[in-house]
């Protein structure tokens, strides 16, 4: 089984690209962000004749997520139950799987701009409402991965200028601590369960030629269960998409189980 996620900034520039790298890499289920269009304009159709049905939870001009899949999802959620939130940030459901049913959770984690501001504090409600959630979610279902868009810079690793950035967006303790807390729940970073080359990331700016120089950041992850990290066998970032023509500013990350 393998299951990506990818930031497409925009899925109705980027859907030519999507079914594109589908049909070079057909994942069991691919997570998106960003898709920046309502619910009446997904485009349902072209990805079933790729072989994919779809859960999306969309919204006009901004976030919107959706996944995806081989198989039709059961138990779909949007948003986090109890947490009053008008932006369209997580979608999850459970993908069927010879080894056992996955939950697959995919979000579109808040920017937060920067810190102290009002933005920061609703990143911080959003982050601590997650968590409490997930906790119950892997009660229910301890064959979970978390993937998406974390706006969040784990450790000094995942950035091009640790000491220069220290403190900024993405970059905060306040952040990294809440990343940490969600690990703490049972969940592993499953890229770094393995040897990884330096200096491995999966944004970068659009500007100063960032992509060119690798002054990117590793924001964009895929977190798995205590249930289900013996099975993870790889994980990758495909800088590919990123060489196309009018890409996204992320790239997909791809776990195999």
């Amino acid at each position: 089984m393998k299951i990506a996620t990818w930031n497409v900034n925009s899925l109705s520039v980027r859907l030519p690209q999507v079914l594109d790298w589908l049909g070079n890499n057909p994942v069991d289920a691919l997570c998106l962000q960003e898709l920046k269009l309502s619910d009446d304009k997904f485009p349902v159709a072209a990805l079933q004749e790729a072989g994919y049905h779809s859960a999306f939870f969309g919204q006009k001009t901004y976030n919107g997520v959706a996944i995806l899949s081989r198989q039709p999802l059961s138990d779909t959620v949007r948003n986090i139950p109890g947490f009053e939130d008008e932006q369209a940030r997580i979608i999850a459901g459970t993908l069927p799987g010879e080894g056992g049913p996955v939950r697959i959770v995919n979000g579109y984690f808040v920017n937060g701009q920067a810190p102290d501001s009002d933005k920061f504090a609703y990143k911080m409600r959003w982050l601590q409402a997650l968590r409490d959630w997930l906790r119950s979610q892997l009660e229910a279902h301890p064959r979970l991965v978390l993937l998406g868009d974390f706006n969040i810079t784990a450790d000094d690793r995942d950035t091009w200028d640790p000491e220069g950035l220290r403190e900024t967006i993405h970059h905060t303790t306040a952040e990294r601590n809440e990343f940490k807390a969600l690990l703490d729940l049972g969940l592993h970073d499953a890229f770094r369960l393995f040897e990884q080359a330096e200096k491995s990331y999966s944004w970068w700016d659009y500007r100063e030629f960032a992509f060119r120089r690798n002054r990117g950041l590793r924001i964009d992850y895929a977190l798995v269960s205590d249930a289900i990290k013996p099975q993870v066998s790889q994980c990758e970032i495909d800088r590919a998409p990123r060489k196309n023509e009018r890409p996204s500013d992320h790239t997909p990350v791809i776990v195999t189980f």
